[in-house]
């Protein structure tokens, strides 16, 4: 049985790493927000998000594999002008910093739940792991063990069981959308879908897709020529990331709307806050789970955040870049990681809001991710850059799609917030 899990983990490729990722403490909080002030009414996003992001996320992986070159290099190489490149790298490393540094205090503030230590000294020691991970350790070990902490998600799950629901409501809400065309809840949305379809996964999955061939190569001591074979395994690593990412997504979204909103908590400030309510409200069970979780994932996502910084910065300079090159070797790259790991610790210690920072920075994301979104279209459905591996028309379809969505909820988004 051992033997047979093991062989199971080792298949799981960077698609289950990318999505458990995706639901980071940015992502607990703006879905418990969800949950907290609109109830049940937002649960039929995760049914909206899940094939809009499994079909980007494919994009980029299959990118990755063909060409054998990150989305930053591909995007410098093709696309003009530049300067959006360099704008947009620049953003999403600032929005990726902030998520660092949020993510950190919000460990930090549910560990605090459990060890009665300061969180300052708790937020230090996750740092220093985090690096000593990230620099110190080979690929095929970061990889192998960055799988382990995708379990922490499944607390999110018993958590949404073990609190009692209404789920003919949840039902009902889920496949019957409800929208108030206010500013709360349009903000909502686009946090939801910057959270959710986020530009740091879009480099990060294209990234360590090059990375496993080229793990493979070391190992096989062969180049490796990608097969139709492989980018079918690759969809289906993808689809299996995203469609667990979305269930969780579902499952807090659910409990906090069930437990948290119910009993009109609807304001939720800090990850302790979040944790901690659901205790007296849904037993002792339910909000350690919810603690976990939020320590899980964010060890699983910061050196996602630092490391889709490192690959888009690298690319855009030419730098030798991957977490398959040693200190030596890819300096730059590594220093990236370091400084942005560093950085966001920083922002620790300036009393910042971790929930608030973390929705503001997915609604950043869900503002500069449609140009992102264009660019991979028209990279994916390049026969100069893919050969045939080209989009396939549901691909388009979905990929267009998610293009207007998160377009128009930019656009609302914008116009909401000039009117108020």
């Amino acid at each position: 049985m051992r033997i047979k899990f093991k062989k199971l983990l080792s298949k799981l490729g960077p698609g289950i790493i990318t999505g458990a990722s995706d639901d980071d403490p940015s992502g607990i909080a703006t879905y418990s927000i969800a949950g907290a002030s609109a109830g049940y009414s937002l649960l039929w996003t995760p049914f909206l998000t899940f094939p809009l992001m499994a079909a980007i996320q494919e994009m980029c992986a299959r990118i990755g594999l063909v060409t054998q070159r990150g989305l930053a290099g591909n995007i410098k190489t093709h696309v003009r002008p530049k300067l959006i490149l360099y704008a947009f790298a620049m953003l999403i490393i600032a929005a990726n910093t902030i998520n660092i540094g949020a993510d950190l205090a919000g460990m930090a503030a549910a560990v605090r739940l459990l060890i009665p230590v300061n969180s300052a000294i708790i937020s230090i020691v996750f740092t220093i792991l985090i690096i000593i991970l990230m620099v110190a350790f080979p690929y095929k070990f970061i990889a192998t063990n960055l799988k382990w902490f995708t379990f922490a998600l499944f607390a999110y799950i018993a958590s949404a069981l073990v609190t009692k629901q209404d789920w003919l409501q949840i039902l009902y809400s889920t496949f019957v959308p409800n929208i108030d065309f206010n500013k709360e809840t349009i903000t909502l949305i686009v946090a939801i879908l910057g959270t959710t379809i986020s530009p740091y996964l879009f480099f990060w999955q294209t990234s360590e897709e090059v990375e496993e061939v080229k793990e493979k190569e070391k190992r096989t001591h062969h180049k490796i020529i990608v097969t139709k074979h492989e980018l079918k395994q690759a969809q289906e690593d993808v689809n299996l990331g995203m469609l667990f990412s979305n269930l969780v997504m579902f499952a807090i979204i659910a409990t906090t709307a069930s437990t948290l909103y119910r009993f009109g908590i609807n304001q939720i400030t800090t990850a302790d806050q979040a944790a901690s309510a659901l205790a007296p409200i849904a037993g002792n069970a339910a909000s350690l789970l919810f603690t976990l979780g939020i320590v899980g994932t964010g060890m699983l996502a910061v050196p996602v955040l630092a490391g889709s910084a490192a690959y888009a910065v690298s690319e855009i300079f030419g730098w030798k870049e991957g977490l398959s090159k040693s200190f030596r070797q890819a300096r730059p790259f590594y220093l990236i990681i370091i400084a942005s790991t560093c950085v966001g610790f920083l922002m620790t210690l300036l009393n910042i809001n971790p929930f608030k920072a973390l929705f503001y920075t997915a609604v950043l994301y869900g503002l500069i991710s449609p140009i992102l979104i264009l660019a991979i279209l028209f990279i994916a459905n390049s026969r100069k850059i893919m050969g045939v591996n080209t989009n396939t028309p549901v691909t388009n379809i979905l990929g267009i799609l998610t293009l207007i969505i998160m377009t128009l909820a930019a656009v609302s988004f914008a116009v909401v917030s000039l009117k108020s």
